[in-house]
């Protein structure tokens, strides 16, 4: 059978605008670090024709031989480097805010947690298959069969929330962990007790560390004035905080976006990547493409995302063989919920958590492992009636 092309069109697609924003974005911090002016835009084009490589060489691929190999492979091998990360020299890691997240390798670095996001869906969605099914059991029953698994997750959050610093990954595998389960065969009430446990973790992990109460403390600073006045006032006063850090970052992400109108200031015009958004490039990629190219650009963008979601999900729904359902829908959640956290993070409605945007934000590592994802899911098209 035929493979999903729209897929791999829609994804070529939006590696492209990556590609065109990469020269426009950086400026600033090609000018701060005397860097070529086309240092990010050739890294991220080269980045991005691998990418599309390995998404045409993956799908070409038989699913029943290679998903498996591919799957453990990068489960296996990441999970092993991430514990093995904070034991190597700093020579060979480059750590960021004291935590060390990236593998310096010859011309580039490496983020293992990128690539352990699909190893760890696949890990999901083969072992879910074999052992969830849609029979009715009790809460105790569900609680024993997902006991390993919970054990497992604990394991991901000591090697990422904890040696990495990285709780906003943790916060997408947990998501993605307890929408697969509900859709291997758990029940809403499992679904629901799972959802409570995974927001009282986040809120142990956010209270156990000063960087995170302070960014929380900052982020509730951008939007209280506005929820404290529809309280009473005594609420209302017990809920305010008075120190709470400036959001320079929130407020220039805003201020760029309303900057960029409708239509947006034009390609390469906008203003707010000179110095106000840091690194804007990455984790602030749509407040950047927001100022040039407005409301109406955003929009397309989203359309895309959603075309390519649908196409996902469609792909995942009409597969026979469980896994490669499950794990189709777990490639969709994972970019859902990545683009939610970053969007919602930018615009104030949540936290910024520093999660890059699929497909688009600067990196390598983010770009080449959602590439894998897609090819392994494009490898899938072809078993499904589509």
């Amino acid at each position: 059978m035929a493979v999903d092309k729209i897929i791999f069109y829609l994804c070529v697609t939006l590696i492209t605008i990556s590609i065109t924003f990469s020269l426009s974005l950086p400026v600033f911090t090609v000018l701060q670090f005397d860097y070529s002016q086309y240092h990010f835009f050739i890294r991220q084009l080269i980045v991005g024709c691998i990418g599309i490589f390995l998404m045409w060489g993956l799908s070409r691929l038989n699913p029943d031989k290679a998903l498996i190999w591919i799957g453990f492979g990068l489960f296996g091998f990441c999970i092993i480097t991430m514990g093995l990360m904070h034991m190597l020299p700093s020579s060979m890691v480059t750590e960021a805010g004291g935590a060390r997240r990236w593998i310096r390798l010859p011309g580039f670095s490496l983020a293992p947690v990128e690539f352990f996001k699909i190893g760890f869906v696949y890990f999901l969605a083969w072992s879910f298959a074999r052992k969830i099914n849609e029979n009715k059991k009790s809460i105790k029953e569900e609680l024993k069969l997902l006991l390993p698994y919970i054990c497992v997750f604990l394991i991901v959050v000591y090697l990422i929330a904890v040696l990495q610093n990285d709780l906003g990954q943790v916060v997408v595998l947990a998501l993605t962990l307890i929408m697969m389960a509900l859709f291997a065969g758990t029940s809403m009430k499992f679904f629901s007790i799972g959802f409570l446990g995974a927001a009282l973790l986040a809120i142990v992990a956010i209270i156990s560390s000063e960087h995170r109460i302070l960014r929380i403390k900052s982020w509730w600073g951008t939007i209280q004035g506005m929820v404290l006045s529809i309280l009473p006032e005594n609420i209302a006063e017990i809920l305010r905080v008075d120190d709470a850090p400036e959001p320079y970052q929130i407020s220039h992400s805003l201020n760029a976006i309303k900057h960029g109108d409708f239509l947006g200031e034009g390609l390469g015009a906008g203003v707010f990547k000179l110095g106000f958004l840091s690194e804007v490039h990455t984790d602030f990629v749509l407040a950047g493409i927001a100022e040039e190219v407005g409301v109406v650009g955003i929009l397309c963008i989203v359309a895309i995302i959603l075309a390519l979601l649908y196409r996902i999900f469609r792909i995942s729904a009409r597969s026979e063989n469980k896994v490669y359902h499950l794990f189709s829908l777990g490639i969709g959640l994972i970019i859902s919920f990545s683009f939610l956290m970053n969007s919602y993070g930018i615009t104030s409605i949540t936290p910024i958590k520093g999660i890059a945007v699929p497909f688009l934000s600067y990196g390598g590592s983010s770009i080449l492992a959602v590439c894998i994802g897609i090819g392994m899911v494009l490898m899938i098209s072809k078993k499904a009636k589509i």
